[in-house]
């Protein structure tokens, strides 16, 4: 019995050693379908070879290694070495154009939903190149020169972080032994290269290295760049091989592929490698046809088969209309969002506002957290003009608003997704009586700062006109650092078309309205800086609006910080938990801003440029303050 125990516990042992190894090495010598996770027309010929992309215009691919990667100790978080090489030939339909070209690609998730079929290389769309919430690691082979994203030419290799314009890049070469240079390769040629990528996490070095596949790896780089790929690269990851071919006819083939954490990739077998298609001629059309015929029946079954997923997943869980199609890149499935807030469990609430309740979540199969906002709205009029509007939002793109990623419709309610603020929202720091939780100065001003460019942004600077229509210190969020990023932005405007059109339905938060709107219920920007207003006084006085059982002189904040200034004693409004540690003059100055902005009448308060000028022009000797109190 102790034999067999002890038989079963080596057993157990080399099983677990065996997948650990899996996951941090992989050698394909040639393909087969079990191997990877494809998508868009990346597929696997009988022989083996990778077709990225074939002479199909405007199509990309990705093929990715099933299995997640561990990039990081699990025991200290550290970054892995790691080393990978695969040999891939671009076969044009001429042989001075081509399409896009192709990209090793490390990424959170498997596939790069939302990416372009054009020069985006099949990893990022308009919205998002760039964004350093990607966490995309790319080496690209660019056969396209292109000034939107300051390109050295069209025949380079680049390393690209979160986006297409390269943080290091150099033409097409490699290093020939003895002294004698770098010889150049064109990426165009048809014939088969071998690319190296090498990344040494204790020196933090990125090496890139290219050369024909029948010449020994050269002992320089093309690329040597000293990099920390910490902040890019998430504990857990997915390496894969992306490709767009544009609007030139273009055949990104991929023969071999290897990969290994902490060490040397494994050497591919050259010999084995599968072949590249013969040209067309004689007694080989008939055996591309027949090819043909084989990869079309294989794409057919393919496409049948996602189809068939689809409409069950459809029929069993949500509706999605024809006119939503267009809408698509923006749409969650409902049962992702199940999945990533366990349920819409209690434990994962996060709090009750005007528009609904609001759920913390992580999407399946990645590391990014959301939150998932639930809105009642079961009206089918307007819902197609709804959607547009919400689509129309998530375009917006400032460092001070919470990022609206998209939505879902699914029994009678919408449901919104955003980035997840890891701090919560503001009045917990400003009202919260404990330690932990308090703000000094510094972190007021420039939170007030930021919602106020945030307004200015929503105001002025966006192709629409955006009224937030609800500015409070619990719709400001904070991110790790303490950033200020405006919430609910759009979603009143949103929220009325759901309402009587004839009907006059005001919407805000007692003590933030502007009086002309309990009068005609028309809200503008003039009253957007009306709640901004109350908004400053709020944060710089440490206390609400509006104090229900406090006498009648202190129980409207905007009156009690007025008559504070009539008497000449402002500064007697300000947050006795600021202590001493802030600057007088700012904080009179924001005190001012906040009776200026909070005005009865909208003539005399001023734009968010005007308020945003002011905060930024701010000097000690006082200048802006007097000028301001004449304005007063």
């Amino acid at each position: 019995m102790e034999s067999q125990a002890f038989k079963a516990s080596l057993l157990f042992l080399l099983i677990i050693n065996t997948v650990a190894a899996e996951n941090d090495e992989f050698i394909y010598n040639g393909f087969a379908s079990e191997d990877l996770f494809l998508d868009g027309i990346a597929n696997i010929a009988p022989n083996g070879l990778l077709f990225m992309t074939n002479t199909s215009k405007y199509m990309q691919s990705h093929a990715f290694h099933k299995t997640v990667i561990q990039f990081k100790n699990t025991s200290d978080g550290k970054l892995s070495s790691f080393s990978t090489c695969f040999v891939f030939a671009i076969v044009p339909e001429y042989s001075d154009v081509g399409g896009h070209g192709l990209a090793l690609v490390i990424s959170p998730t498997r596939g790069r939903p939302g990416a372009l079929p054009i020069q985006y290389l099949g990893l990022f769309n308009p919205s998002n190149n760039g964004n350093s919430s990607n966490h995309v690691l790319a080496i690209e082979l660019d056969t396209v020169d292109n000034i939107d994203f300051e390109d050295i030419n069209n025949n380079h290799v680049g390393v690209d972080i979160n986006g297409l314009k390269s943080v290091a890049a150099a033409p097409a070469s490699y290093f020939l032994e003895g002294n004698k240079g770098y010889k150049n390769l064109t990426l165009l040629s048809g014939k088969p290269m071998i690319l190296w990528v090498e990344y040494d996490a204790l020196e933090m070095k990125l090496n890139v290295t290219i050369s024909p596949i029948n010449v020994p790896k050269p002992s320089l780089p093309l690329i040597s760049l000293s990099i920390n790929l910490s902040w890019v690269i998430y504990d857990a990851m997915y390496i894969g091989l992306s490709s767009s071919s544009g609007s030139v006819k273009t055949s990104h083939y991929v023969l071999g592929w290897s990969f290994k954490l902490n060490g040397k990739a494994p050497g591919l077998n050259l010999t084995s490698l599968p072949s590249l298609p013969l040209p067309e001629d004689g007694k080989n059309k008939a055996l591309n046809f027949k090819l043909y015929i084989l990869v079309v029946a294989f794409l057919l079954v393919t496409v049948i088969g996602i189809a068939y997923v689809v409409v069950m997943k459809i029929k069993y869980a949500e509706v999605l209309e024809d006119w939503e199609i267009e809408y698509q890149h923006h749409r969650f499935s409902y049962k992702d969002l199940y999945k990533a807030t366990k349920g819409f469990k209690e434990d994962e609430l996060l709090g009750i506002g005007g528009f609904g309740r609001v759920y913390k979540g992580k999407l399946p199969m990645s590391t990014a957290k959301i939150a998932v906002k639930r809105i009642p709205h079961d009206s089918k009029q307007g819902m197609r003009e709804f959607v547009s509007e919400i689509v129309s939002i998530s375009q917006l793109c400032h460092k001070n608003l919470v990022q609206l990623l998209g939505y879902c419709r699914c029994k009678g309610e919408l449901l919104l997704v955003y980035e997840l603020m890891s701090n919560g929202s503001l009045d917990k720091f400003i009202f919260d009586d404990s330690e932990k939780k308090k703000l000094n100065w510094r972190h007021r001003f420039e939170i007030i700062k930021g919602v106020a460019s945030a307004l200015l942004y929503l105001h002025e600077e966006w192709e629409k006109v955006v009224i937030h229509q609800d500015i409070k210190a619990s719709n400001v969020l904070l991110d790790d650092d303490l950033i200020a990023k405006v919430g609910d932005f759009g979603l009143s405007r949103l929220y009325d078309r759901g309402n009587d059109p004839k009907t006059t339905h005001v919407i805000g938060t007692f003590g933030y309205i502007a009086p002309e709107l309990n009068k005609n219920g028309r809200a503008t920007t003039s009253t957007d800086v009306y709640a901004f207003g109350v908004f400053l006084l709020e944060v710089a006085c440490g206390r609400r609006p509006i104090l229900q059982d406090a006498s009648p002189d202190v129980q409207n904040l905007v009156d009690w910080v007025s008559n504070n200034w009539k008497r000449g004693t402002i500064m007697d409004s300000k947050d006795v938990k600021l202590g001493t540690d802030f600057r007088p003059e700012e904080v009179e100055l924001v005190l001012k801003l906040g009776l200026l902005c909070s005005q009865p009448s909208p003539n005399v308060r001023p734009s968010m440029r005007q308020v945003v000028q002011i905060l930024n022009e701010i000097t000690t000797d006082g200048a802006e303050i007097q000028l301001f109190t004449n304005g007063q």
